[in-house]
């Protein structure tokens, strides 16, 4: 294509003001589960995701899926998700209430980040951390 070829076909390209390109946009379970993590790590009095080390090292090596070894479970198709969370709550928060912050939470987190809506996020709260206290000195 020559130059003078060109120069009109570059000003009707500039004129275009949007293409839609048309697809398909999946979201991997891996995904929302790490949004889910996320969105629970800014839930005050949420200590952890999942089980103790000791078990979630047993449910890895025995071939659990690795998300629901880590503390979520996720079924997601193309406009909601469902979600099972365990979760590990720090002593003096009111577990009620973490759980609630949670779900609102994650619900907002899953819309604004994956445009996912979140049908069900189901809580299981599987421990309660007691915050380390410094050890007791001896005069």
């Amino acid at each position: 294509m020559t130059e003078q070829e060109m120069s009109p076909r570059l000003a009707e390209l500039g004129q275009l003001t949007g293409i839609d390109v048309g697809g398909e946009t999946s979201i991997d379970g891996d995904v929302v589960a790490s949004v889910v993590g996320w969105a629970t790590s800014e839930t005050a009095g949420v200590s952890s995701l999942g089980d103790n080390s000791v078990r979630r090292t047993l449910v890895e090596r025995v071939g659990a899926s690795q998300s629901k070894a880590r503390g979520v479970s996720v079924e997601a198709g193309r406009r909601e998700a469902i979600l099972d969370i365990d979760l590990r709550i720090l002593y003096g928060y009111s577990i009620p209430e973490v759980v609630i912050d949670v779900r609102q939470n994650v619900a907002n987190r899953l819309l604004e980040v994956c445009g996912l809506i979140a049908k069900e996020i189901n809580v299981a709260v599987v421990g309660i951390d007691f915050p380390d206290r410094a050890p007791g000195r001896v005069d």
